[in-house]
């Protein structure tokens, strides 16, 4: 891993397989970090001839934090009355600047959730620079699109009780993981407690998160950009996703002239050891064609 100096901040990047192979940019989602895809999600790219591309957002992991923005509040993030201190197409000339940074002309790319809205801009904004684009578990933002269950808001909304302690904070997190994950994909108790525990240990900065969030929330619809979009674009979302509903992915699909729509039955709002493979393959089949 490296830290670079890309789009005037810091970014830290990570490359694995050969300099030569072709790429496969991945971007993550709302507040998690590189080092949270699974080990085997990251090598089934790289045993499929691929170099694999992945990086911290702003706001997040070893990335550049922007504290001196100050932190969005709750009721305004909900409410949606906040100013982002940076905004989705943003993050989106991040993972550009990320492959211009490596001297990468063109990429496959990929994101999850908040990875899934920049992977969109990636298509409609930086289109000439990507072979093929997907975007999982995510949201074309239109307004009339059903919101998450109340159990997932909650959760996602919920403080620890104790925002100091290191316990604390890995606890609450691993019960609200629990609420979004997949019922037919479950993570370990083992996996939960180790991908908190690594995140917290490397990057404890929730301020960052709902920095990220104003952005989200600030990036409104992208109905009308998503028409726009002209390069072969794969959409996943799973059945059981209670976080970002299946309505809202399959709106995204339908957004995207020609685009491919994968349902994956029974997988929620994550990527776990247990359901890497079948994302990674639908993934990987859909740049090979």
């Amino acid at each position: 891993m490296s830290s670079e100096q890309i789009n005037g901040i810091q970014i830290e990047v990570e490359t694995r397989g050969p300099e030569d192979a072709p790429v496969f940019l991945l971007i993550r989602g709302l507040s998690t970090q590189l080092i949270h895809w699974p080990e085997c999600f990251l090598q089934a790219f790289v045993d499929a001839g691929f170099r694999v591309v992945v990086f911290d957002n702003r706001d997040c992991g070893l990335s550049q934090k922007f504290s001196e923005a100050g932190t969005p509040s709750l009721p305004d993030l909900l409410s949606g009355q906040v100013t982002a201190p940076y905004s989705v197409g943003d993050m989106a000339k991040d993972a550009v600047g990320v492959l211009d940074h490596l001297g990468i002309a063109s990429a496959h790319a990929a994101g999850i959730s908040l990875g899934g809205m920049i992977a969109q801009h990636l298509a409609f904004s930086h289109g000439d620079r990507f072979e093929s684009v997907a975007s999982i578990m995510s949201t074309s933002g239109a307004p009339e699109l059903p919101p998450g269950t109340p159990e997932a808001i909650d959760a996602l909304t919920s403080l620890p009780s104790d925002p100091g302690d290191r316990e604390t904070v890995i606890e609450h997190s691993m019960k609200t993981q629990r609420v979004i994950a997949s019922p037919e994909y479950p993570p370990t108790d083992d996996e939960l407690r180790s991908y908190f525990e690594r995140g917290y240990e490397r990057c404890h900065c929730p301020d960052g998160s709902a920095r990220q969030l104003a952005a989200v929330v600030s990036d409104g619809s992208r109905v009308d950009r998503l028409a726009k979009i002209a390069l072969p674009f794969l959409v996943v979302h799973g059945s059981a996703d209670p976080l970002i509903p299946l309505a809202c992915g399959e709106d995204t699909a339908n957004r995207v002239p020609g685009a491919k729509f994968e349902v994956v039955p029974g997988m929620g709002h994550d990527i776990t050891d247990a359901n890497a493979p079948v994302v990674a393959k639908l993934l990987i089949d859909h740049a090979t064609r």
